[in-house]
């Protein structure tokens, strides 16, 4: 009977979870829906001087924010150290690994040998014979792997297919520090075994760790988990992916105004195919996904492409939902936090009715927020320069004019209004246009809005009449 499948993700908290972090966990999670097994969750935390309590809630904020569960208990690994020095201590008893006194001199005389000749080996095996009944006093040593010195190291990738290293050009690897501290490369192939993962996803980057984590798992008798090394995520100029690319933390997409289905959806994009199908639900990206899918080549971030899914999905989100995501959002984007507290009955109400027409025009909740503000807005209305531009004298006078007529609909609705506005651009000799852009600056204080009869619905009559009479000359 097949072992059931259990994938990791295992970030290092010394930062935000990027993208990169962010699309590693959606696939190691993807594959654990897929076939029935659970994704665990472990943070790397074995750099104390880096690893931080605000990354590592970032780390966990973000992926809950991203919609992806892990199964059990988050695992910390610097809390399983004496868990990993039982291990390597257990090599060393079985003859697997030795003690190397190597100062830190010998050391770098040893990599500047080996760079001067070429040699990607940087270790000489100094002290890899020696008997260790002769230690060095002025030294604390650090345990070594006895690691193979000819032959070769294979890992049969699902991504990357058969990859082979050369024995001879492997070091030595340190299993524990001077100090007693594991190592990584020792803490992470005890916790993948301890943890039962049977895959590991993770980024191309990791490959070379890969070879080096093999022969931890070949010398403790191990069964090595199946590898899949994804290529990273590069910027759309093919360069390493920066911070004008994209590459910024998951709290940052939240607080640009993406969804998190869209993020999601574009995510599984990054570097993965399902024939030429573009929009996934979360079930639909479940039942399609495959290691066989992930390519090679790096893939390559498109924001203007992100921008469109969001906005695909902001369009085909139910209005409530929206509102729910609208306030949401009020915590992490700029000036959000002034206009939570405008936030009540009423003005949920409006922003509700307002949604079908906001969606249709927003490809981020940052551009909903935008285009609602008139609901929210003070009066007298503060102008964009282009509105205050259009704000002429004779312009002023037909607003007074417009407000008398729609003072007289007592039944409002946007059918109503603009019966009423109509009505009035026909007798005084004006096109429509003519009428509902000065009607539009002086309820929203912009010349773009949604629907101007949707405004007037929205804000209701005595807020219209009122915002018409601050700007109106009679």
């Amino acid at each position: 009977m097949t072992a059931p499948v259990v994938t990791r993700f295992a970030p290092s908290p010394t930062g935000f979870l990027h993208i990169g972090g962010g699309r590693t966990a959606l696939f190691n999670w993807l594959y654990a829906k897929k076939t029935g097994g659970k994704m665990l969750l472990r943070i790397e935390d074995t750099d104390r001087e880096r690893s931080t309590d605000a990354a590592i809630d970032a780390i966990i904020d973000g992926l809950k924010w991203l919609g992806i569960e892990w199964d059990g208990d988050t695992v910390y690994q610097f809390a399983r150290a004496g868990r990993h020095r039982e291990v390597a201590e257990q090599l060393l008893a079985e003859g697997k690994a030795y003690y190397c006194y190597a100062s830190a001199e010998e050391l770098q005389q040893m990599r500047e040998t080996a760079r001067a000749e070429g040699k990607s080996k940087l270790y000489n095996g100094l002290w890899r014979d020696r008997d260790p009944s002769d230690p060095r006093p002025d030294v604390k040593p650090t345990i070594r792997l006895k690691a193979p010195l000819t032959g070769e190291t294979v890992i049969e990738d699902q991504v990357q297919g058969r990859v082979v290293w050369q024995n001879e050009n492997l070091d030595d690897l340190v299993l524990l520090r001077g100090d007693g501290n594991p190592t990584y490369m020792l803490a992470v192939v005890v916790d993948d075994h301890d943890m039962g993962v049977t895959h590991v996803i993770r980024g191309d980057d990791h490959l070379i760790n890969a070879a080096r984590q093999k022969q931890i798992y070949d010398a403790l008798g191990w069964t090595v988990p199946s590898m899949s090394h994804i290529p990273l995520i590069h910027g759309p100029d093919g360069s390493k992916l920066s911070k004008r690319h994209g590459a910024l933390g998951v709290e940052a997409y939240r607080a640009l105004g993406y969804v998190p289905a869209a993020l999601r959806n574009y995510l599984v994009r990054l570097g993965w195919s399902h024939g030429d199908q573009e929009i996934f639900s979360t079930q639909e990206m479940i039942d399609a996904f495959d290691l066989s899918g992930i390519g090679r080549s790096a893939a390559r971030f498109d924001f203007a492409k992100l921008e469109s899914l969001n906005g695909h999905y902001i369009r085909h989100t139910d209005d409530q939902s929206l509102v729910t995501m609208f306030e949401d959002v009020l915590n992490y984007v700029p000036g959000g936090l002034d206009l939570k507290p405008k936030l009540n009955d009423t003005t949920r109400a409006q922003l509700l009715r307002a949604m079908p027409g906001l969606k249709e025009r927003a490809k981020t909740l940052i551009e909903l927020i935008d285009g609602a503000n008139f609901i929210f807005a003070d009066r007298p209305l503060a102008m964009e320069p282009k509105a205050q531009a259009a704000l002429t004298p004779e312009t002023r006078v037909l607003i007074g004019k417009l407000r008398t007529a729609l003072e007289a609909v007592t039944d409002w609705t946007a059918a109503n209004a603009e019966a009423a506005t109509r009505a009035f651009a026909e007798e005084a000799g004006i096109k429509l246009g003519g009428v509902a852009q000065p009607l539009r600056v002086a309820l929203t204080g912009k010349t773009t809005s949604p629907g101007i009869f949707d405004v007037l619905a929205v804000l209701g009559r005595q807020e219209c009449l009122d915002r018409l009479a601050d700007q109106a000359s009679i």
